[in-house]
């Protein structure tokens, strides 16, 4: 199934929902779908280098690594047939 398709599907899904709702509610959802459209329009100006340093740990990397591997744990039990 293509991307196009899915979003299509998605939207009629939608829409079967909606066709219940009274006129008054359709049109309150309107206005708020208008509204959040208007607020996303500005561009964020964040790049993937604001995110440098926002984890802080006085454990070196190699610690940290050790300590999540420690930490796993596998508790596969099968049951008889």
């Amino acid at each position: 199934m293509k991307a196009a398709d899915l979003k299509f599907n998605l939207i009629d899904s939608y829409l079967g929902l909606l066709n219940n709702l009274s006129p008054d509610s359709k049109l309150e959802l309107i206005s708020k779908l208008s509204d959040s459209l208007k607020g996303s329009r500005k561009p964020t100006k964040k790049s993937l280098s604001d995110l440098y340093g926002a984890f802080i740990s006085k454990k070196s990397a190699d610690e940290i690594i050790t300590e999540l591997k420690n930490s796993r744990n596998f508790n596969r039990k099968t049951e008889q047939l």
